[in-house]
């Protein structure tokens, strides 16, 4: 044994928490040792005064202190300066020895001259037969291995003897090893400081051994999951950069950027995206400590008498690291099967799609819809996403800036069509209702886990008023609205679990509020009660999931906020996108109490019976509401609380919303829809009905027959508005290709550099301007940038005195003033209907411009006279590339990320697996556990607390504190 053991304890800053208590534990464990220790230094970095007191009453021979940013590798170095004895024994002040450790590392080491240090066992102080840490080696490219992290013990590993390396604590070190080792390497960031240790002792010829029957319990705190990381991949870097031969290092100092955008792209895809910003950090570390590594690299280069393949069976393999990762994906399961099959919600699917094309069959041979705010999509993929980018805006004068998230939206569906975009939006009407009973289904299985109660939710999502009403009038943003409503509640309840489940919500909120910006403080609000409730439970990693939610919507519409707070505008972000289209609609009570039975206007059968409120309407969705609001009081209570706050918030939106214009198409006012907070206020009232019929008692058929009369009375409810088309009362008809004449649709397909100004004689006498771009008045290149502003601009009074110039005087040179600013067309516009002071406006327009002799007639289309200038037209000029590439890169990057999170991973979709999908259930009791830290610093956190039983779906359902269903948080993991 050695004649002399000298002790080093450190007290870092990181282990405050009790750090006296601690330091007072291990001090006895050092005096009870049956090997006593020969001399003992303590060294306080930043120690409060109760760790002092308990320092300078252990009778230490020294008690040094330092600064809070001192290193366990720099703390120890300040001890080897009183370095007495043969051996050092490095400890913490959360480390605490049994008594005959120290006596069994002394035997390990003197069983060969070559043992350079001998190592212990580590075990969990509040669980001694867990392992905390037994050994530690490393891949080929420098990944760190822990030999038996986290493993129970069961002696399987007491046999072990060589490593490549260990954790730094409690290890017994030979004085002339340490000495010509010069101590540990203080670049390494506080990570891996064992194992650069041993690899340097190695490669000088030593050994490194365990002693696992010397036992050393920690006790320590958690360290930050960022400051983990960052330790753990600066150390894997910096010994990067120190073990590579020569050559190799410049290279690898080039890639450490590089590298570092790809392990933060895998990052993302691997459902870990709080390893981004120490990934950054660490690289840039590694780049700008280079005298570190040089310093590292002679000591390795001055000692070495063993070369690294030596070092190889020590290693690693990939093939162990596979199974080693395959044995961490966790198995069972605690939900049951989803049976969309056998429990029925196929078949729903199935009868919509028939209602759906029976109601709709014309539409099967229409290859575009209009009517109502539809419009044509551009003919080409290119041309929608023209429409989407940041720049000169398809409509308007000179209208610039960012395009309207939903022109996005529009994009990706035209996309799925890439010969006929606007089939796309013809097959979305036709496919909308069985898509509402599939998200319906699926939204009904965070709540219940019983076919009939999912097949109620199902039907009622598909006949909603709101959907309805918007496919019998033509609004596409409410349509594809009501579709993804459902997705987003499927997703974001159980966001807080799963990254995957975060990334999908995230991406579908972003074309939520697209589509429907005014029910944005609605879902602020759900999202901030979210917020709440998932730091009540405590869960880190949950609230960062949660926080992500509303980042990718935020960043989207930043170009466009960032315009209109600009311009003092911040009311017209409310705005409907799209094509404006007026509420016909009354503002009094009746119009109020038809929001709250989820009708947005009034419904088939008040037409019917010329009454603004039919008398059985209220009957139809009375059962149905009815079992919404019992919900609260038989159902789980967190769950149906969220749902009443965000029905209540969706029908305070609609309400709020009638008569709130910030928009105008022409000189008419249009107020904001409030089919799209009803919406929002019918999911919740489906689902609160879900909650309630799950909480029946099985003893009676009051569930079924309940069921039953839900289903019967919403049919009957939908009944005028599914046969609206056949009847000839839609508002939808068969469109052309274009807004515009075929003359101009042909000439203006090569894309938005030549214009049409549009002059449209109204009823009063008044003539209403505009200017189109392109071949068409396209859905996507509609922009609230001009629906939405709240006074003329420049190009408005422009626009103004050219149509006064050109009604009026046949010989100025206005046509050339608008040719020079790309107009190529002036069309006469003849769909207002007709008075006589339009058709005098309309007369007198069409004769002067017949009498000018820089134009040329084409002729009377369906729209109207339309006249070619002869002109020379100047092309307008392009938006710089550079303006588009940024917003492009900002806006794409964002959900590029999303999408990255949201792709599900083996271990994420393993892990999804074991939590109920059902949210909202009581969670079993689980044992205390705590991860403990790996290394000396407490940098780089053990292996993770043994798995525990998760609820099963079928569990007895009571209040829980989360509104999704209970389970650990882990950084991957699927809805």
């Amino acid at each position: 044994m050695p004649a002399r053991v000298h002790a080093l304890l450190v007290v870092r800053p990181e282990g405050r928490v009790a750090a006296d208590i601690h330091l007072q534990r291990t001090l006895t464990a050092l005096r009870a040792q049956s090997r006593p220790v020969d001399a003992l230094t303590i060294v306080l970095c930043d120690a409060d005064e109760s760790v002092r007191a308990v320092a300078a009453a252990s009778h230490a021979e020294g008690v040094i202190t330092a600064d809070r940013r001192t290193s366990f590798a720099q703390a120890v170095a300040l001890g080897s300066h009183r370095l007495e004895g043969d051996a050092i024994w490095l400890l913490t002040h959360d480390a605490t020895p049994e008594p005959d450790a120290l006596a069994r590392l002394a035997g390990a080491l003197e069983t060969a001259p070559s043992v350079a240090f001998a190592a212990p066992k580590l075990v969990r102080a509040d669980e001694k037969d867990r392992i905390v840490s037994l050994g530690v080696s490393m891949t080929r490219f420098g990944r760190t291995v822990g030999l038996a992290d986290g493993e129970h013990d069961q002696g399987q590993y007491d046999g072990s003897e060589d490593v490549l390396g260990t954790d730094i604590r409690g290890v017994l070190v030979r004085a002339d090893a340490w000495q010509q080792l010069a101590g540990i390497d203080a670049a390494l960031a506080g990570a891996d400081e064992g194992l650069d240790f041993g690899i340097r002792a190695r490669l000088r010829g030593g050994r490194i051994v365990l002693a696992p029957t010397a036992l050393v319990a920690i006790a320590g705190s958690n360290p930050s999951p960022l400051r983990a990381a960052y330790a753990q991949r600066t150390a894997q870097l910096h010994r990067r950069l120190v073990y590579a031969p020569a050559v190799a290092v410049p290279l690898h100092w080039l890639t450490l950027l590089p590298l570092a955008l790809l392990r933060s792209l895998g990052a993302l895809l691997g459902k870990r995206p709080s390893r981004i910003l120490p990934e950054w950090g660490a690289a840039l570390t590694a780049m700008f400590r280079l005298g570190g590594v040089a310093r590292a690299r002679r000591g390795i280069r001055t000692g070495r008498v063993v070369s690294w393949a030596r070092l190889a069976p020590l290693r690693v393999s990939s093939t162990e690291l596979r199974h080693r990762l395959d044995d961490e994906i966790p198995a069972g399961s605690g939900r049951g099967e989803l049976h969309f099959f056998s429990g029925g919600g196929a078949w729903i699917v199935l009868a919509a799609l028939v209602v759906s094309v029976v109601a709709f069959l014309s539409l099967l041979a229409w290859p575009v819809l209009g009517g109502g705010a539809l419009a044509p999509l551009r003919a080409t993929v290119g041309a929608l996403w023209e429409d989407a980018a940041f720049g000169l805006r398809p409509l308007g004068w000179a209208t610039s800036g960012a395009a309207d998230p939903f022109s996005a939206v529009v994009a990706v569906i035209g996309s799925l069509s890439p010969s006929a975009p606007s089939k796309a939006i013809v097959v979305l009407w036709v496919l909308a209702l069985p898509l509402a009973a599939l998200g319906g289904w699926f939204a009904a299985t965070r709540f219940s886990d019983r076919a009939i109660v999912r097949a109620v939710a199902a039907v009622a999502w598909a006949l909603a008023p709101t959907l309805l009403d918007a496919l019998v009038t033509g609004r596409p943003t409410v349509v594809i609205l009501h579709l993804l409503l459902p997705w987003l509640l499927w997703t974001a309840a159980v966001a807080h679990r799963s990254w995957s489940a975060a990334g999908v919500a995230s991406i579908v909120a972003v074309a939520v509020v697209a589509c429907a910006p005014s029910i944005a403080p609605a879902l602020v609000l759900l999202w901030v009660i979210a917020l709440l409730l998932t730091a009540t439970v405590g869960r880190g990693a949950g609230l960062a999931r949660v926080i992500w939610l509303v980042i990718p919507t935020a960043v989207v519409f930043a170009p466009l906020v960032w315009q209109r707070l600009r311009a003092g505008e911040a009311w017209a972000l409310l705005a409907d996108p799209g094509v404006p289209l007026a509420d016909s609609g009354p503002l009094d009570a009746g119009r109020r109490l038809l929001l709250a039975l989820g009708f947005p206007q009034a419904d088939g059968w008040a037409a019917l019976s010329g009454t603004e409120i039919a008398v059985w309407t209220p009957v139809l969705v009375a059962p149905l509401l009815v079992l919404a609001i019992a919900a609260p009081i038989i159902g789980r209570i967190v769950p149906a609380a969220v749902l009443a706050i965000a029905g209540l918030a969706g029908l305070a939106t609609a309400i709020g919303a009638l008569g709130i214009t910030v928009a105008s198409d022409g000189a008419t006012p249009v107020a904001l829809w409030p089919g799209a907070a009803i919406s929002l206020y019918w999911l919740a009232a489906v689902c609160a009905a879900a909650l309630a019929l799950d909480a029946l008692p099985d003893r009676v058929h009051l569930r079924p027959n309940l069921a039953a009369l839900v289903m019967l009375t919403l049919a009957a409810s939908a009944v005028p508005a599914l046969t609206a088309p056949l009847r000839g009362a839609a508002d939808i008809t068969e469109a052309s290709s274009s807004t515009l004449p075929a003359y101009v649709e042909a000439e203006g397909r090569d894309g938005l550099s030549t214009a049409t100004f549009i002059l449209t004689p109204t009823g009063d006498g008044a003539v209403i301007t505009d200017v189109v771009w392109g071949e068409t008045a396209s859905l996507g290149g509609q922009t609230t940038l001009r629906s939405a502003r709240t006074a003329p601009d420049a190009g408005d009074e422009l626009t103004a005195q050219y149509a006064a110039q050109l009604i009026t005087d046949p010989d100025g040179p206005v046509i050339e003033e608008l040719a020079a600013h790309g107009i190529a067309f002036i069309l006469l516009d003849d769909s207002a209907p007709g008075t006589d002071a339009a058709d005098g406006i309309r007369s007198e327009a069409e004769s002067t411009l017949d009498q000018r002799a820089d134009l040329e007639i084409v002729g009377e289309t369906a729209r109207g006279k339309l006249w070619r200038v002869t002109s020379e037209v100047t092309d307008r000029p392009a938006t710089p590339a550079g303006e588009i590439w940024r917003v492009a890169l900002l806006q794409g990057g964002i959900i590029l990320a999303a999408l990255l999170l949201a792709l599900p991973t083996r271990l994420s979709l393993a892990q999804a697996r074991r939590r109920p999908r059902v949210v909202g259930l009581a969670r079993p009791r689980r044992a205390a556990s705590r991860r403990v830290p790996a290394t000396a610093t407490g940098a780089v956190p053990a292996a993770a607390a043994p798995a525990a039983a998760e609820p099963r779906a079928d569990a007895e359902p009571r209040a829980d504190a989360s509104p999704a269903a209970a389970g650990p948080p882990a950084e991957g993991g699927s809805a």
